[in-house]
């Protein structure tokens, strides 16, 4: 047991390191019935070469398709027959198979998981198959345009480098795929070393370890290689892609925070009041006093070697330069004249009544702590954060934001004419 000592009061994690190398946090929640479970792999998109483009999501979807000891079918009616939730993701940076069952059912919830990592088989007909969903969720994400300006707003900010590139892949490189190119990249990253396995609900952690061992103990630590990234910083730079439908949608992009940055309490308090909440500066001047966009806001998002905050509207091509306006009137005024202090007094509740609140679920207690410690090697409490964002300071936020808000930006647009918006913009 890990225990943290934090101003007089003691947390508790259940948190060890197997022989292999593979790392197990648990966070015991005796007052529910249910528990999530997830195995994170320090599997992404950002960690591909160009000729791997896509190859980490692909995998995740093929080791639902059979493993050595359970067809794609049998997968599903084991879990459904226990009533529990089963699914995985795959982001830039890592790759999460979780479940969350009733606390009795646990130990089929580790088996599944660990059998979906560690003994799938690639199956060459069914990869065939599985190649068609990918290629139509390729194909989706590029009808849905506010995606696709996420995705274009990536590749303005950061120019062709491995975070800017997407989690799906390409449709040319999917379909290539064979079997081999699968078993190579599994081989080389689905390590124990490269791995954590997390927990958070009702639990007897003596039995978690005795499964651990049991199911991951003998899992093969040898041959594992991972790609350094390094993210530099590039000019930004305005991008356009033509699009035949009846919104303009636009993204910004202003400098972030790496992940773990000490600052990003200070830069989600910020946010909130920029674009992050239905009090926000953006929301209430764009949509409510001005009837300019249905939808508008802000999000800062991070990676362990970089980070930005995105600003984000949709709305009619005629409004469209007057939106972009706007957006960066709001931005300037709070970097010129600073939030006000009620504004800073709501936004730190906002943000704190918002952590309070997720902690009730156990699936995000389970991906707070293994994303963590997977990306960053550390954990930490509830007292810990709660403390952290108390402290939050006005001037040092003020300070932020300005910082923030005055860097070039790049930016964004998708739509019909949105050349002659993007000129008009910057003119």
């Amino acid at each position: 047991r890990y225990i943290c000592f934090l101003g007089g009061i003691i947390a508790l994690f259940d948190q060890i390191t197997l022989s292999n190398g593979l790392r197990v946090i648990g966070e015991r929640l005796d007052h529910v019935r249910s528990v999530s479970v997830g195995l994170w792999l320090g599997a992404g998109s950002q960690y591909e070469i160009p000729p791997e483009a896509g190859v980490s999501h692909f995998l995740e979807h093929m080791a639902f398709k059979g493993t050595q000891k359970r067809t794609a079918r049998q997968i599903a009616e084991e879990m459904d027959a226990v009533g529990g939730q089963l699914n995985a993701f795959t982001s830039k940076e890592c790759t999460c198979f979780y479940a969350k069952v009733v606390d009795e059912h646990l130990p089929l919830a580790m088996d599944v998981l660990a059998d979906l990592v560690t003994a799938p088989t690639f199956d060459s007909a069914e990869m065939e198959k599985e190649k068609g969903v990918v290629l139509e969720e390729i194909s989706m994400s590029m009808d849905e345009p506010e995606d696709l300006v996420h995705e274009l707003l990536m590749l303005a900010n950061y120019g062709d480098q491995p975070v800017a590139r997407p989690i799906l892949g390409n449709s040319e490189r999917v379909s290539s795929y064979a079997r081999e190119d699968l078993v190579s990249y599994w081989s080389r990253m689905y390590r124990p070393q490269n791995a954590v396995l997390a927990l958070a609900g009702n639990y007897d952690w003596d039995r978690v370890l005795s499964m651990a061992e049991e199911l991951l103990g003998g899992w093969e630590a040898d041959g594992f290689s991972k790609r350094g990234c390094v993210t530099h910083a590039v000019a930004p730079t305005v991008l356009t892609r033509e699009k035949d439908i009846e919104q303009i949608h636009i993204c910004m992009g202003f400098p972030g925070l790496k992940i773990g940055n000490d600052r990003s309490y200070e830069l989600s308090l910020f946010n909130s009041v920029f674009g992050g909440a239905m009090s926000s500066r953006l929301f209430q001047k764009i949509r409510e006093e001005r009837g300019a966009a249905y939808t508008v806001y802000s999000y800062p998002n991070a990676y362990t070697d970089a980070g930005m905050l995105s600003v984000y509207a949709a709305t009619n091509p005629d409004a469209a330069v007057e939106v972009s306006g706007l957006l960066l009137e709001e931005a300037r005024k709070l970097a010129d004249e600073g939030m006000t202090q009620d504004e800073f007094t709501m936004a730190r509740e906002q943000l704190k009544a918002s952590y309070i609140l997720g902690l009730e679920s156990t699936s995000a207690r389970m991906q707070s702590n293994g994303r963590r410690l997977l990306l960053l090697n550390s954990t930490r409490t509830e007292t810990e954060v709660i403390d952290r964002v108390n402290a939050i300071g006005f001037d040092e936020t003020n300070a932020l934001m300005r910082e923030i808000l005055t860097a070039p930006h790049s930016m964004a647009l998708v739509g019909k004419g949105v050349e002659r918006v993007a000129k008009e913009i910057e003119n």
